[in-house]
């Protein structure tokens, strides 16, 4: 009899052991939990036997349990990498159709060539589905979706306005009337040559495919008040690429202003004919507009501002995870859009969960069912983006319960070892 009582407890201390040495063994594993085995002992008795009399038969191993304290978290370079504060789990989704739902710790998530953002097993990160402005509209398992990365945003907008505020010196010169122009050598435009204009300013327009196109405006002064013209004159010619901007054929937009150097006309914008540009997208139209803010006063030129209002197709640039789960991709446009918030699941009995291996879970009848919901309600906890969730095992705790279970595993092997004697004794009295 003592012989099996004490082999029970070599093979608890065993089970022991090996349940230590797999804490070990993952120390460094992204969001494990560590086990620890709850033993109980055996009792067997018989109706007529003395209650006071009654030997323990060994021991057995009850369950192994495994422990969800909160690991402690290490900073990150990728916006990707979570760590949950708090019970929670993430949730993850494999298989065909998604079928098969895993729940992690593990929040190292990285993006696939098709931009899905997957686990370091390929599972989809589950999102809820949320309206533009980020209010969820459901926290059901069943209404999660796989979160994925958008590659561009918006559709492209041609340019069709470009507006400007700037000073124009007073004091320019009228570039016609440099000595160098002559009747023989008479002034012409060339945009290449700086002592054919005045000033110039340059912004980047887009075309119907979303392509850069620079737009240049070169400023030419033309004349100053005479007693028969009370007027300064100006020319502004328009370039898009290599394309002037012309009105039936004339280029450049007559700019008035009246002897305090206020702006006369045009006052509105300055509508050029349509153009087909080199990229090979539709024809565009551009309006210039000085507005009244442009002005001739003394001093050099300045530009107060620039504008125009075509955009390009925005490029994802980067992507940001709030504490709430709320997922958000910035592009390169100035646009950003919300994507969902990272679905979230706590359960009544998470002792009750099937590992599966990779700091994951499954549920079980004795788990319950998930219980869903927002990062930072219902207790569920928070989400740090940049950061990852260590291990939960202490080292230094593990070493010492290992040898402790060691002890315990020699102590019933001597048990075993003096019984044995024993028996021996007993055969030997015989002889």
């Amino acid at each position: 009899m003592a012989f099996y009582t004490a082999f029970s407890g070599l093979a608890g201390a065993q089970t022991e052991m090996a349940t230590i040495a797999n804490n070990i063994a993952n120390v460094s594993t992204t969001g494990f939990k560590r086990s620890r085995v709850s033993f109980g002992d055996i009792i067997s008795t018989s109706p007529l036997q003395n209650p006071n009399r009654i030997v323990g038969s060994g021991t057995t191993v009850r369950a192994i349990t495994q422990q969800f304290q909160q690991g402690p978290t290490e900073t990150s370079t990728s916006a990707l990498d979570l760590a949950l504060a708090g019970p929670g789990f993430f949730v993850v989704k494999s298989g065909a159709g998604g079928v098969q739902t895993h729940f992690t710790r593990a929040g190292s998530f990285a993006v696939t060539a098709d931009r899905m953002i997957v686990d370091v097993q390929g599972r989809n990160l589950q999102l809820f589905p949320t309206t533009t402005d980020g209010a969820v509209q459901s926290t059901a398992l069943a209404s999660t979706v796989p979160a994925r990365l958008p590659l561009t945003s918006g559709a492209p907008q041609a340019t069709s306005a470009i507006r400007i505020s700037a000073n124009l010196p007073a004091d320019a010169p009228i570039i016609a009337d440099k000595p160098i122009y002559t009747a023989s050598n008479p002034y012409v435009f060339d945009r290449n040559d700086p002592s054919t204009f005045n000033a110039s300013t340059s912004v980047t327009v887009f075309d119907s495919l979303g392509n850069p196109l620079a737009a240049t405006i070169y400023y030419v002064k033309d004349s100053v008040p005479s007693v028969g013209d009370p007027f300064h004159r100006w020319t502004a010619r328009a370039f898009v690429g290599n394309t002037e901007l012309t009105v039936a054929g004339t280029p450049g937009i007559p700019l008035e202003f009246d002897v305090n150097g206020v702006l006369t006309n045009p006052t509105t914008p300055f509508p050029f004919d349509a153009f087909t540009p080199d990229t090979g997208a539709s024809a565009m139209a551009i309006a210039v507009d000085h507005g009244t803010a442009t002005v001739q006063q003394a001093g050099p030129f300045s530009l107060a501002l620039i504008e125009q209002d075509g955009i390009a197709s925005g490029q994802l640039e980067s992507v940001s995870v709030d504490p709430d789960g709320l997922l958000r991709a910035s592009f390169s446009n100035g646009e950003v859009q919300v994507l969902g918030k990272v679905a979230l699941a706590s359960f009544s009995n998470p002792q009750g969960l099937k590992q599966t291996g990779d700091a994951s879970w499954v549920v079980t009848p004795q788990s319950g069912e998930p219980l869903m919901g927002e990062g930072g309600r219902g207790g569920i906890g928070t989400i740090l983006s940049g950061n990852l969730e260590r291990s939960n095992v202490d080292l230094t705790t593990e070493l010492v319960n290992l040898i402790a279970a060691q002890r315990n595993f020699q102590a019933s092997a001597k048990a075993i070892e003096t019984d044995n004697q024993l028996m021996q004794t007993i055969i030997n009295l015989r002889n």
